[in-house]
């Protein structure tokens, strides 16, 4: 299916309305930023490593594995994100549009250095691209890419990238069930 015939599928009016809301949000840049609540710590470490099955010395020495980064930072059961999450905020222009649900396509890791017990973290999130519509075996939607920025907070004032993280998900209309 050609670009104009994806594009077919979506109101052109509907479509500009997600594309200027794309481009706006997208101009907020690293917008919004969160401090991890808890420093890096070995308890935490521990329950990390219990859950996922692993056993590393390295891991009970003070340092965390690499693929823990969006553990510190997570929101929590309670925890929202603040109005200009650029990521939320898309969500949320799609859904007014919509497009209701929501399959997790991928995400992309990428790690600096392993981080160390008592080192704060803090994480920024950007728009990186909104691409769509297009025409999937799920329905017809956009696919959406934040930007994930982590860095540790150091004594002298410097702030050190240690991760970053490209997450895609596709936002979309579920084809009705005659259509599937």
């Amino acid at each position: 299916m050609s670009t104009h015939e994806q594009q077919a599928l979506v109101d052109p009016a509907v479509h500009e309305k997600i594309m200027a809301e794309a481009d706006r949000i997208k101009a907020w840049g690293e917008a919004a930023e969160r401090v991890a609540r808890d420093e890096v710590n070995q308890p935490t470490i521990n329950n990390w490593l219990e859950a996922m099955g692993l056993d590393n010395p390295r891991f009970a020495a003070g340092e965390a594995p690499p693929s823990m980064a969006q553990v510190w930072t997570m929101y929590g059961l309670g925890g929202k994100p603040p109005e200009q999450d650029p990521l939320h905020s898309m969500m949320r222009v799609l859904t007014d549009a919509g497009f209701t649900a929501v399959l997790g396509t991928n995400c992309e890791q990428s790690y600096d250095r392993y981080l160390r017990v008592g080192e704060q973290l803090r994480v920024t999130t950007a728009l990186d691209s909104v691409v769509g519509p297009k025409a999937t075996g799920m329905g017809v939607g956009y696919f959406v890419t934040s930007r994930n920025t982590w860095y540790v907070a150091h004594p002298d004032g410097r702030s050190e990238r240690v991760a970053t993280m490209l997450f895609r998900v596709l936002k979309f209309v579920p084809r009705a069930k005659a259509d599937a």
